[in-house]
């Protein structure tokens, strides 16, 4: 028997959504992406890694190695908690930064963003708080916004959440949890400094407020003096660590872990079976065989150099074609966070830049509230240095018209 739906043409009534859809915007940059990845565009709108970059080769030696070995069991159904020799190379890896947990302390997860979505499940209910830093990642305000969660924004500078605007927040809005990214942080690219870690540990404790501590970027480092992850300040179990592949060998294998006390891990599996029963086996299990034979320390120097060496010809190319401008000088990370000379809208110059052919993404999405226009968001991994100036070049002409204007 065939099914039969109306065409586009025919008019019938909307199917009714979930009231809480109406708290969940579209994501902007996913938004931005439909137009600004077209192959004229010069973008910088995506949190892009370089695909030049990823191990390819290597990747498919693993599949083929792990289809030839293991192949029944890695096309078949597997754990939630994810493959076992995968959560030990993460309980190694983290050990190397002062992190020391069990592998019965990770959860594999699709990408960081599906631990951020588990953490909001099993510990937000309706109109609780969330505690932000204010601009903060587009798609951790979309998810919480999604568990109908109010916001609380915590004021920051160029060294992350500022002590006294996050004890405020803690006294007046006595949040369910705090959110933070405190490598490199996205969008700004600005790091959390050790004394400000340690501050807020020491203020979760004490309230025994869970942090949600999501490091994407932290291996990324390619200037000044690497600083223990929260997770490696927290003696009391309040800490939640969310690390992730894509930024470092590719996101389309969509692998991550969750890591954090037993007893939450273990809420968050049961979530996850609800969510998606498991983690793709043979991603799993091809990232256990690449890793073993594939050095990923190497990999990941000529990530920070190259990632480095383009940081660096975007923070010129701002200098010659952005006079009056302001912006953030990151140590790691994908991001500049920059401010436009003499109260230009970001908003309002965007359309301007798609006909130059160059994108980005507006800052006014980021904030959790008060938002401002000003500011606009540049990724600078996914360009060569010589398109890294032609774009910046189209930028600044396009801010020069609006200022003449």
């Amino acid at each position: 028997m065939t099914a039969h739906y109306p065409t586009q043409e025919a008019i019938v009534p909307p199917l009714r959504l979930a009231r809480r859809m109406s708290r969940m915007p579209p994501s902007a940059v996913r938004e931005i992406l439909k137009v600004a990845e077209q192959p004229d565009v010069l973008s910088f709108a995506g949190g892009l890694p370089a695909p030049e970059l990823f191990p390819v080769e290597a990747i498919a030696e693993a599949h083929a190695e792990v289809l030839a070995r293991e192949g029944l069991a890695a096309l078949q159904y597997s754990t939630t908690e994810g493959f076992g020799p995968l959560r030990e190379w993460v309980v190694d890896r983290l050990a190397r930064r002062g992190v020391r947990v069990s592998a019965d302390q990770v959860l594999i997860t699709n990408g960081s963003q599906q631990g951020i979505d588990l953490v909001a499940r099993i510990l937000l209910d309706r109109a609780d708080t969330v505690a932000v830093e204010n601009p903060s990642y587009l798609a951790a305000l979309q998810n919480f916004a999604g568990y109908e969660a109010t916001f609380a924004a915590v004021d920051s500078d160029d060294d992350g959440m500022q002590p006294e605007a996050l004890e405020r927040v803690f006294a007046e809005h006595r949040p369910r949890l705090v959110y933070v990214v405190p490598e490199f942080h996205n969008p700004k690219g600005t790091t959390l400094s050790l004394a400000r870690r340690a501050h807020l540990v020491r203020l979760a404790q004490a309230h025994r407020i869970p942090v949600l501590e999501d490091n994407p970027y932290g291996e990324l480092r390619f200037r000044g003096e690497a600083l223990p992850p929260l997770a490696a300040l927290d003696d009391a179990g309040v800490v939640v660590h969310l690390g992730t592949f894509s930024k470092t060998l590719a996101p389309g294998m969509r692998l991550g872990w969750l890591v954090g006390p037993k007893e939450l891990v273990r809420a968050a599996a049961i979530a996850k079976q609800a969510a998606d029963l498991h983690t793709a086996t043979l991603a799993q299990r091809v990232a256990v065989a690449l890793l073993s034979r594939f050095d990923y320390d190497a990999h990941l120097s000529r990530l920070r150099r190259v990632y480095g060496e383009r940081c660096v010809a975007m923070l010129g190319a701002l200098e010659r074609h952005l006079p009056g401008g302001r912006w953030t000088r990151p140590d790691g990370g994908l991001f500049i966070w920059a401010q436009l000379p003499a109260g230009l809208s970001a908003d309002a110059i965007f359309a301007n830049a798609l006909r130059e052919k160059v994108a980005f993404v507006p800052g006014s999405s980021f904030f959790a509230e008060s938002p401002r226009h000003d500011m606009l968001r540049l990724n600078y991994s996914n360009r060569p240095p010589e398109l890294i100036e032609e774009g910046i070049a189209r930028l600044g002409k396009v801010v020069r018209h609006h200022l003449a204007s």
